[in-house]
């Protein structure tokens, strides 16, 4: 059964173009560019250029611009397909590229950033990718998210060397575990740099990377960097409940807002409990009494699923829509329910207890689904 899934999951990627980074400098005439601030423990293959899947004990950094579509779809993100000519009317693209020979350069470029950004100041929004993904798609995920959330701040993305295979699960989790370094030296550049506030966002098994770097802050007692944690998202996280308990507890004051979107009809992290021998991941709990005394929210997001359910939050228009408006969400909850009221138009948002929240999309009968 386990193998038969794992088939289904490659004869699905054979089919579907993976995310690269293809430098066409012209893109930008037929679609809007994102900058993206770039740190990465992946090794950069001398014969290619390219940031390899291979591990690399020093961090590397970089900076993107890419080029979105200007007409799509909200949480669509469209790869060239092999052999086809690239149109940024349709893909997305990359127009420019710099590779920091130094950590001095990239933080120097990062505070102009900081300093110049229109859209909200000093903030810096942090996405880590999950497991099985290319340096390319996580690039690309936090210029969509920031191209369809009009993100306050500078976009930034944490490249740890996911083998980019469904067989590399293993390969994949010592690799996270390999790059908590890496992101808690990012974490004090964007500090050091000027940021006031930071968010973090992680997919997947990056989830385990984000907790596991607040931890590690934590016990080197570096309140000036956590200070400036302004709110952490996990999105479908695969990570162990009992290990969460345990890291959440060494961290001692989580960032508010804490929040954690799951499903039980995650597809993904149904195999990964059963490749770790569990009835379920942080993700996908059905019973949230493991969080009750642990300051987190969680969002289910099961009545949005699309595909294997493992990335319903970025693929679903309205849920989109809230997470542009997620710090209200969360001060509403954590008020009256008066205050909820009208809040997000199209979603219908449920308490179910003091953890977790219930989303569903409204019918064209008004109802939810």
């Amino acid at each position: 059964m386990r193998f038969a899934m794992v088939l289904l999951c490659c004869a699905v990627l054979a089919c579907t173009p993976r995310g690269q980074i293809l430098l066409v400098p012209s893109a930008g005439q037929g679609g809007v560019t994102e900058t993206v601030f770039v740190a990465t423990t992946r090794r950069l293959d001398p014969e290619t250029g390219r940031y390899s899947s291979k591990r690399s004990e020093e961090a590397s950094f970089a900076q993107y611009t890419i080029s979105v579509p200007k007409d799509r779809s909200p949480g669509s993100i469209t790869y060239p397909r092999q052999g086809a000519k690239p149109d940024a009317t349709r893909d997305f693209l990359t127009t420019a590229e710099v590779l920091y020979d130094d950590e001095a350069t990239f933080r120097r470029d990062l505070t102009t950033a900081l300093r110049t950004e229109r859209r909200g100041g000093r903030e810096a929004t942090i996405f880590v990718h999950g497991y099985n993904n290319t340096f390319a798609e996580g690039v690309y995920r936090i210029a969509q998210l920031s191209r369809d959330l009009d993100l306050p701040g500078v976009a930034m993305h944490y490249a740890w060397p996911s083998a980019a295979t469904p067989f590399g699960y293993v390969y994949d989790r010592d690799s996270a575990n390999f790059s908590r370094n890496g992101l808690e030296d990012m974490l004090r550049e964007v500090s050091e740099s000027g940021a006031d506030r930071i968010f973090l966002v992680a997919h997947s098994m990056g989830s385990g990377l984000v907790v596991e770097t607040l931890r590690q802050l934590s016990i080197r007692n570096d309140r000036q960097t956590l200070n400036k944690i302004a709110g952490v998202i996990l999105i479908s996280p695969d990570i162990d409940v009992d290990v969460f308990r345990s890291q959440a507890h060494d961290i001692g004051r989580l960032p508010k807002p804490f929040l954690i979107f799951g499903s039980q009809r995650d597809r993904a992290l149904q195999l990964s409990a059963r490749l770790t021998g569990q009835k379920s991941r942080l993700g996908s709990l059905s019973d949230l009494g493991a969080l009750s005394d642990l300051e987190v929210t969680f969002l289910d997001v099961a009545a949005f699923n699309v595909g294997d359910g493992h990335f319903n939050v970025g693929n679903s228009a309205a849920l989109i829509r809230l997470l542009d408006r997620i710090t209200d969400v969360d001060a509403a909850f954590n008020a009256d329910a008066a205050a909820r009221v009208g809040l997000l138009p199209g979603v219908v948002l449920t308490v179910q207890n003091a953890t977790q929240i219930v989303l569903s999309p409204i019918t064209n009968g008004g109802l939810p689904r």
